[in-house]
């Protein structure tokens, strides 16, 4: 195997049990690559272009949650805390940090395996190839969905995928109120927890992208209990 692009990058220190779990994922087509210091794992990452992440918490030279949170700047794909540290604090720390599942050890091989293939499978639907659309446009605000690239009044705005995805989506239904379920369900395939706020997150890095206001925003607002909205009227004339 070369460390061109493999499936899973697992990111633990106890080799003994970082080989079995390598072999029983071999063992069923998976490719693997596995990283036992935290301080190697960036680096790691970048060499292997890994489609998962499985990332211990408990690491030398660097945690799991520090790891967790730099990938996230850079990487779209899903990362599983896979760690013996199993209290609720603890997962909920984990998937505010960004990780897409919880699993906690001793974990039998053949549910790791499952859990491993359905964030692959999401992944794999999610980047399923789409027919062109054409743009959105509301006032001043131009989305390009063929090209990803965002327009307001004129100027272009730097969005990362997430906040591409999250701004197209909620224009897709200008004058809606979306759930956080909603939004969850449509952006990863998975229900809304009630605890990660990732979400909240890129809404107020797309407000201040989009000179909304933080303290009283007109563009997209927040319906308290129920989600977000984006105000269809609220981006002034076509330019």
């Amino acid at each position: 195997m070369s460390d061109d692009a493999v499936d899973i990058l697992l990111v633990e220190d106890d080799l003994r049990l970082a080989d079995l779990t390598a072999e029983y994922f071999r063992q069923n087509g998976l490719s693997v690559v596995i990283e036992s210091r935290g301080d190697r794992a960036v680096s790691r990452f970048h060499a292997v272009h890994p489609r998962i992440v499985l990332l211990d918490l408990m690491l030398p030279g660097t945690d799991g949650l520090t790891i967790c949170r730099e990938l996230r700047e850079i990487f779209d794909g899903p990362i599983l805390i896979f760690t013996a540290r199993d209290s609720d604090i603890d997962q909920v720390i984990g998937l505010e940090a960004g990780a897409d599942d919880y699993v906690a050890k001793p974990v039998d091989p053949m549910v790791l395996l499952a859990r491993t293939r359905a964030l692959l499978r999401r992944v794999s639907s999610s980047n399923k190839p789409r027919a062109p659309h054409g743009d959105i446009v509301l006032g001043g605000l131009r989305i390009s969905e063929s090209a990803q690239e965002v327009w307001l009044d004129g100027v272009s705005v730097q969005l990362t995928t997430h906040e591409f995805e999250l701004l197209r989506l909620l224009a897709r239904n200008a004058g809606k109120i979306l759930s956080r379920d909603e939004i969850f369900q449509n952006l990863r395939g998975i229900d809304y927890d009630g605890l990660d706020r990732s979400i909240d997150g890129r809404v107020s890095k797309l407000r201040r992208k989009l000179n909304d206001s933080a303290e009283e925003p007109a563009r997209i607002k927040t319906v308290w209990g129920k989600g977000y909205l984006l105000v269809p009227d609220a981006w002034g004339d076509p330019v």
